[in-house]
This record gives C-alpha cells, structure tokens and sequence, in this order.
C-alpha cells in the first residue's frame, strides 16, 4: 500500500478515513486542529462523502458524534485535553450508553503547557469512563491504533479513547497505508432504548460496561500493542507508555538496553505483564508523558514492596512534559544539553499580529479604562489573550473558555462596577452565549465585548460558527437593541471607538459592543486566492 510521510495528527485523519468513518466532529484545538483539517482537504474524504465541517463546541461535537454512532456508523471525534473537559458529560455517559456504529475520541494532551491552561492527562478520563484507552509511541502506531480502535468498538460495543501528546500529533514519519474499508449502512441499535438514560435503563447500562472490563483487560494483554520485552540485567525493569518509549529507545540507538522494558500502549493497563515485570526485577522506573497514572497504580496507599520510580518521587520531574534528556537523567545515563544560547539573544514573547484588529480594540478600551481603578477586564481564550502582555497590558483573567462573561458577572455581584468581559466571536458560540443569557436574565451591569474577527483566529483562521451571526445571537438572548453597539476597530476610528466605549460603560446594565474586523491573517490568504483566481481567469482568455 501507499506510504506517506505524515504528522502523528495527519496519520490519525488517515486512519480514520481508511477505517471507514462517516463523519469527525471537532472543535479547534493545538495540538489536535491538524486532523479535522486533514480529513476536510483529504480526496479520499471527499469522495467518500466524510462529513467534516467544524462543530460549534466539543460537547456539540461529542454528542454528534454519538448520533452517528447510534445510526450505526463510525465517527470520529477530536479536540485537545481541555476540550475534554467541554465534553466530559457527554463523553462520560457514552461509556454507559455504550457505541453502535464504532466511536472513537481523540484527545490531544499539551505537557508543558506549549498553548494551553493545564498540562492534564486524558488517560485518567478513560480510567474514569471504564473505557479502552489507546496510546501511540510513533505515527505508524497512530495510523494503526485509529484503525483497530473503531474495530475495537465495535467488536465491545463501547467507545474508544485515543490519547497522544503535542510531539507526536506535531512531528511526521513514514507511514505505511492498509486498505480502506467500507463506510457501514445505516443500522439502529437492537435496543432502541439503550441510550435512553434514565435511571432504571442506565443502572442497566453500567452492570453491561462493567461485565466488559474484563474483555477489555484480554483485549490489552493479546492486542499486540502492549509488549514485554525481556531483559539480562534484572536490578530495574521499565515501563514506558506511549511516546515514552520513542524516548527511552532514543537513548540507545547505539548501545544495548538490558533491561526489561514493558511498552504501553493500550489500556486498561496489562496486569499480568505488570505482575511478571514486577515478579523479575528489583525495582520499576515508570516513564509516562503526563501524570504519574501508572506510576501511582503500582505505589499503591501504602507504598510497600519494591521501589517504583518516576515522577512522584523526583525521579522524573513532576511538571513538564517528557523528553530524551529527562529520561536519561532517570538512568543515570550521559545527558546532551546543547549549545549554550549567548546573552545577545533576547527572548521574542508572542504578539499580536502586525495590522490586528485586536490592537486597536484594546487600544480604545485601555483609554476608556482609564476613568476607573485598574482590574476590571475579564478575558478569554484567543488570539486577543495575548493582550495580557506588553504594550497593551489590558486584561485581567484567562480561566476557560466563555469564562470571561460569567467572571464578569460575578465580579460585578460583588460590587467591581463596571465590569468589562472580552470574547471572541468563536469562542462566544463555543461557551459565552449562555454567560451572557445569565447577564440578562439577572440584568448584570456588564460591558461585553466581541471581538469579531470572523474566525477561529488562534487555530490558524477554521470558519467560526459565529460568522454573520453574532448581532442576531445578542439580540435573540435578550439584549436590548440599542445596547449593542457596532464599531469598526480601526485607528483612524479610535476617538469614535472610545466614545462608544465610554458610554457603555456608564450603562447600568447588559450592553455588548461587537468590535467588527476580519482577521488580519484570513485577510491577507482571501486577498492572495482572488488575486490568483483573476490570474486564471486572464490566462484562460
């Protein structure tokens, strides 16, 4: 079959595609934005008839997703670690519904926090579910993890959980293609009330994933993607998950590993592989690119019997994510540090883009802000977070996603009159709409702020599913018409701009001003794809 050189993401979507989804569900999200777009720009997807357009939020996404599967197709559904969180309720209570149609999630995890809030490890929201969890070392194994894991869903009726790391879903490697199966016909479940959750149907559901756990665990021991590997040397045995092992086998490219090594990549975790590791060796050195999830498993509560090292006990640090280096500090073994960066580089912090929207947004906002005491801007997650920092320096809160209305409003309960919230106009489909809902239901003295750029800015510019739509959306949750205020975030419209401001701030009420401008970036491409469509057009004449 065709090989192709792919990131970890791109291998994921190309598995998907050749294991015979129907649709993927996602919300933008680094690392794992790359798969949608993979499956949107495929031919294959394309001519499959792949549904692929972006989801509002990763709970709408999740629930999607689970409609497909009780047609009894297989769907595929993406975000990052965080968004996991957006989706858990649904999510969670798909492991008690059970999967039809196979029901794969994919959740892209960030150590080190390269471009998120946390540095959370998906693995214990599988542990939760009571779900099959698979776990990628390289790109072959994630094209053909993706692969077996709807078989596995559907072979157990459950859905299946794949986790990666930000290394992985951003690097490429070879990537060896199998045949692409058949997308499934429509089939509804045998039980039409299987996913009817009510109590006396649920408690029903629960005793059924429960009686599945121990074909799950078989599952892990046979698969092929857990393997013990033997060992001469007996005084430490390892265990290395995912692209731990990538890791762990970089440190001996040139020289013998003695030791016993146990790979991971499915779960729940292989028992009795555990136990003859354990059994063998003199003590266990844990290495996993997150939380210490097997590490703490083997500790147990009182922490007796051998020795188990890893990120509890400082063998491996607690916080950050894994690498080469760190794993062969974990071994004793010779450590690269690089080249030594001079003092005469200076640090480049992020910044808005040259010509943003944004800048003139907050431009104005930090003027009117001027006439009241400092701390009053409730943020949210976006390009425009980047106005925390110099120059701008405007905002005072990133927690979540929508969040920045509902602090809002919370602070203006406690008495910080006037309260101002800044949300793009993506997120604000995501999570802000019901924030602002609250806002007026209880007539909160708030200053709402979309920025609207008409995309997913901070992904790479994915349509939002707020476009044309925000003034609507404002006017249908209950705001009144002439407290939400159009301007145009331009320079030459700052004295306009700040007028506008001033007198929404002074509003003792909800009022929303919609700073309305393409996105630089998105600008600059539609301007570039017309220019060429003219040159076509000419060359044709």
């Amino acid at each position: 079959m065709q090989k192709l050189l792919l990131l970890g993401d791109e291998a994921i979507a190309q598995g998907a595609i050749d294991a015979g989804i129907s649709g993927v569900y996602a919300y933008p999200g680094t690392p794992s934005t790359e798969i949608t777009e993979y499956i949107q720009a495929s031919k294959d997807a394309k001519e499959n008839n792949i549904r692929s357009s972006w989801s509002a939020n990763e709970k709408t996404a999740m629930e999607s997703a689970i409609g497909m599967s009780y047609a009894g197709k297989k769907s595929l559904v993406c975000m990052k670690h965080v968004g996991l969180n957006v989706a858990a309720d649904a999510f969670i209570n798909s492991a008690i519904t059970g999967a039809n149609g196979g029901l794969v999630v994919l959740s892209a995890d960030d150590p080190s926090m390269h471009s998120s809030q946390n540095e959370q490890d998906s693995r214990f929201y599988g542990k939760f579910s009571l779900i099959p969890v698979m776990e990628p070392s390289n790109q072959q194994e994630a094209y053909d993890m993706t692969r077996y894991a709807f078989e596995l869903s559907e072979k157990f009726g459950t859905p299946v959980l794949i986790r990666v790391t930000t290394r992985l879903a951003h690097s490429r490697a070879g990537v060896e293609r199998k045949e692409m199966l058949a997308q499934n016909e429509i089939k509804l479940p045998s039980d039409l009330k299987q996913f009817i959750l009510l109590p006396s149907i649920a408690r029903k559901q629960y005793d059924i994933l429960l009686g599945k756990q121990d074909d799950f665990e078989n599952d892990a021991e046979t698969s092929g993607f857990n393997t013990l590997f033997d060992g001469t040397d007996k005084s430490l045995g390892i265990i290395a998950c995912g692209l731990a092992y990538n890791y762990l086998a970089e440190n001996y490219q040139d020289k013998e590993l003695l030791y016993p090594v146990l790979k991971v990549g499915q779960y729940p975790i292989p028992v009795n592989m555990v136990n003859s590791l354990y059994e063998s060796v003199d003590e266990i050195l844990v290495l996993e690119d997150g939380y210490p999830l097997i590490e703490e498993l083997l500790r147990g509560l009182l922490n007796k019997g051998k020795k188990v090292r890893g990120r509890m006990d400082g063998s491996i640090p607690a916080s950050g994510e894994l690498n080469p280096n760190k794993v062969a500090a974990a071994l004793k073994l010779e450590v690269e540090t690089g080249h030594t960066i001079p003092d005469i580089v200076q640090g480049r912090p992020p910044k808005l883009c040259d010509g943003c929207s944004h800048t003139d947004s907050f431009t104005a906002l930090n003027e009117a802000m001027l006439d009241y005491s400092a701390g009053r801007v409730f943020s949210d997650i976006g390009c425009y977070t980047l106005s925390a920092l110099a120059p701008l320096e405007s905002i005072n809160s990133c927690v979540d996603m929508g969040a920045s209305i509902t602090m809002a409003i919370g602070a203006a309960d406690a008495g910080l009159i006037p309260s101002v919230a800044a949300i793009g106009d993506s997120t604000f489909t995501h999570s802000g709409i019901t924030g602002l809902l609250d806002a007026v239901n209880t007539k909160s003295p708030i200053t709402v702020i979309i920025l609207d750029n008409s995309t997913t800015g901070m992904t790479g510019g994915q349509d939002s599913s707020a476009f044309g739509k925000v003034e609507e959306i404002c006017k249908g949750v209950g705001v009144e018409e002439d407290r939400i205020r159009v301007i145009k975030p331009l320079r030459r419209h700052h004295e306009e701009n700040l007028k506008v401001i001033r007198e929404e701030l002074e509003y003792n009420g909800v009022s929303v001003i919609i700073a309305k401008r393409e996105c630089i970036q998105t600008l600059g491409r539609r301007m570039k794809e017309k220019a060429r469509q003219k040159r076509e057009v000419k060359t044709v004449k």
